[in-house]
């Protein structure tokens, strides 16, 4: 339905719309990036659109013929400019509500076992760094580390865990029932400090994982004992065996991530 016209343009109801979706998605890709590099590329990939338009608009040739051939290599220049962004925003997706009408956890037993686990280790300060994954595998970490393929328990986990036990140095990945592999290397996170407390390797270990996977991620510390919890990106600590149960329940057995625009790029901004 045609609304009005300017000069030789039509606009209608949906051209509005169109405008209007558009102009919302690259304003939320700006304030995730502002402040940031990538912030500085985006404003000059949006100049160049917006002259690209110019140039059709007034029917300068040689411009548009220039920037006509730029736009050949923007798909893969936005790729290579913008991959760590991109990634973060897909893994967001696959956090998304839809992933989990797909993926059926059975997690009951498993969350008792590393509750159990994670106390008795906290009593007698031993580090442990234990991965739960929820929707997306771990494959390229697994191999990382020593495969185990077995079936989980608080005995089997406590003894990993022991400091004398040649597997106790990394991460131990559990998927359902099953503890996959032990020993296992994560991806540091940039954050080195939470609050005023600065994070040990086994703690950035454990936020660094969540940045690029859809897991959570139980932390004992070795120096305190304290009861550490990673999600999200999101790291709390000192927590005790039933609120780290509670957790595990709310994280494990439901979506917690809304499926929306707005928290997709609000967690990206966070990230960056």
């Amino acid at each position: 339905m045609e609304l009005f016209h300017i000069g030789f343009l039509t606009v209608s109801l949906t051209d509005l719309l169109d405008v209007a979706i558009v102009s919302f998605v690259f304003y939320r890709l700006y304030v995730a990036m502002r402040g940031t590099v990538a912030a500085q590329i985006f404003v000059g990939f949006v100049l160049l659109i917006a002259l690209f338009f110019v140039a059709q608009a007034l029917n300068l040739k040689a411009l548009g013929w220039l920037l006509r051939s730029v736009t050949d290599i923007w798909v893969v220049a936005l790729i290579v400019l913008f991959q760590p962004e991109l990634r973060r925003l897909l893994i967001l997706f696959s956090r998304g509500r839809l992933m989990h009408y797909f993926v059926k956890l059975d997690v009951n037993e498993s969350i008792d076992e590393v509750v159990g686990a994670a106390v008795e280790l906290s009593r007698k300060r031993q580090g442990a760094l234990m991965v739960i994954v929820r929707s997306t595998g771990l494959r390229s970490f697994v191999e990382s580390g020593i495969q185990l393929q077995a079936q989980i328990s608080r005995s089997l986990l406590i003894s990993i865990f022991n400091p004398k036990s040649p597997l106790h140095d990394g991460a131990v990945i559990v998927k359902d029932r099953i503890i996959e592999a032990a020993r296992c290397t994560l991806p540091l996170s940039a954050v080195t400090r939470l609050g005023e407390v600065p994070l040990g390797m086994r703690h950035r270990a454990g936020l660094g994982i969540t940045e690029q996977a859809d897991v959570v991620v139980v932390i004992v510390s070795e120096e305190s004992g304290a009861i550490s919890f990673a999600e999200n990106a999101l790291l709390e600590r000192g927590l005790t065996g039933e609120e780290l149960r509670r957790r595990l329940r709310s994280s494990l057995s439901s979506p917690t991530v809304r499926w929306s625009l707005k928290n997709i790029f609000s967690t990206v901004r966070e990230e960056i």
